[in-house]
C-alpha cells in the first residue's frame, strides 16, 4: 500500500543553483568574476592611474614642461618642484606627466595597429585557406625571418625620426607575429561543429567571420594586446633614447633618460624617475596580461 502511494507522488525536483537561475554564461566570463580576478587588480590600477595622469596632465602639471629657468638648473626636490628640475631648469614632474602622454600614445596606437592588422590577416588566411593562405603564410615567413628591431631601425632610417615614422616602423615590424597566432587559432576554430554547420547552411563568409570566429578570438586579442603594450612601451622608450623616436623638445620618457644620462652622477633622480615609470608600466602590463591569460585558460577548462 505504501509503495503505491509513493508511486503516485511526483518526483522531487532538483534545486537549481544560483548560476542556473541567473542563466548560463561563458566559462571565461565566469572566471573573470571569480577569485582569479585578484592578481589583475593591482597592475590594472597602476595602468589606469598612469593613463589618467597622462590624460589630465594639462590640469595636473604644476608648470609648463618646456619653460626654461637656468637659475633653477639641476635643482633638488623642494616644495615648488617636487621632483626637482633638469639641466635647463624645467620642472621634472611636469615633464614626467607630459612625457607619459607621448610615450603612452605612441605605444597604445602602435599596439592597436599591430593587433588589428594581425587579426584581419590571420582571419583571412585561416578561414579561406588555399592559395590565399599559402601566399599569406609565405609572406609571414619572410617577415618573421627578419629581426623586428632591425626592421624597425631600417624603416626609421628610410623615413627619418619622428612620431609618424616610429608608428609605421613599429606596426610594420610587429603585425606578422600576431597574424600567425590568429591564423593558427582560426584554423582550430574552423574545424568546430558550429562553424561547419554555419557553412553547410549557406552562411555568408562575413557573417561567419564576425559572428562566430571573431568573438571566440577576443580573449586572445585582449591578452596579446595587454602583453604587447608593455613590450612596445619599452621599444618606444629605447628608440626615443637613441634619438630615433620622439624628438626634443617634446617631453618623452625616453628623451628624458637621454637628456639626463650626462648628469646621472650629479642628480640621479633625473634618470631614476622616468626609468621607474617605464619599468612600472611595462611590468604592470605584463602582469595584467599574465593574469588575464590565466583567468581565460581556467575558464576554458
Amino acid at each position: 500500500m505504501s509503495s503505491a502511494i509513493e508511486a503516485q507522488q511526483p518526483a522531487a525536483q532538483p534545486i537549481a543553483s544560483p548560476a542556473q537561475r541567473r542563466g548560463a554564461s561563458p566559462n571565461w566570463l565566469r572566471s573573470l568574476r571569480s577569485r582569479r580576478l585578484r592578481p589583475a587588480i593591482v597592475p590594472a590600477a597602476i595602468l589606469v592611474l598612469v593613463v589618467l595622469s597622462a590624460v589630465f596632465a594639462p590640469w595636473i602639471a604644476p608648470y609648463d614642461p618646456d619653460a626654461l629657468d637656468m637659475s633653477m638648473a639641476l635643482g633638488d626636490p623642494n616644495a615648488t618642484n617636487w621632483l626637482g628640475t633638469d639641466q635647463l631648469g624645467r620642472d621634472q614632474l611636469s615633464r614626467l606627466l607630459y612625457g607619459g602622454r607621448a610615450t603612452l600614445l605612441v605605444s597604445g596606437v602602435s599596439t592597436f595597429g599591430i593587433v588589428v592588422i594581425g587579426l584581419v590577416v590571420g582571419l583571412v588566411a585561416g578561414y579561406f585557406g588555399g592559395r590565399t593562405d599559402l601566399l599569406i603564410s609565405t609572406l609571414l615567413t619572410v617577415l618573421l625571418a627578419l629581426p623586428s628591431l632591425l626592421l624597425s631601425l631600417a624603416i626609421l632610417g628610410i623615413l627619418g625620426p619622428g612620431n609618424e615614422s616610429l608608428l609605421i616602423a613599429l606596426v610594420a615590424a610587429g603585425w606578422a607575429g600576431h597574424a600567425r597566432i590568429f591564423r593558427a587559432s582560426v584554423l582550430s576554430l574552423r574545424e568546430q561543429v558550429y562553424i561547419e554547420a554555419a557553412v553547410s547552411l549557406g552562411g555568408q563568409s562575413t557573417r561567419i567571420l564576425f559572428r562566430h570566429l571573431l568573438p571566440n578570438l577576443l580573449p586572445t586579442v585582449i591578452v596579446l594586446a595587454t602583453l604587447d603594450f608593455g613590450a612596445l612601451l619599452l621599444t618606444v622608450s629605447s628608440l626615443s633614447f637613441l634619438g630615433l623616436g620622439v624628438q626634443p623638445p617634446t617631453s618623452d620618457w625616453g628623451v628624458m633618460l637621454n637628456d639626463a644620462r650626462t648628469y646621472f652622477s650629479q642628480v640621479p633622480m633625473l634618470m631614476i624617475v622616468p626609468g621607474v615609470c617605464i619599468a612600472a608600466v611595462a611590468l604592470s602590463s605584463n602582469l595584467l596580461g599574465d593574469a588575464l591569460r590565466d583567468m581565460i585558460d581556467a575558464g576554458h577548462r
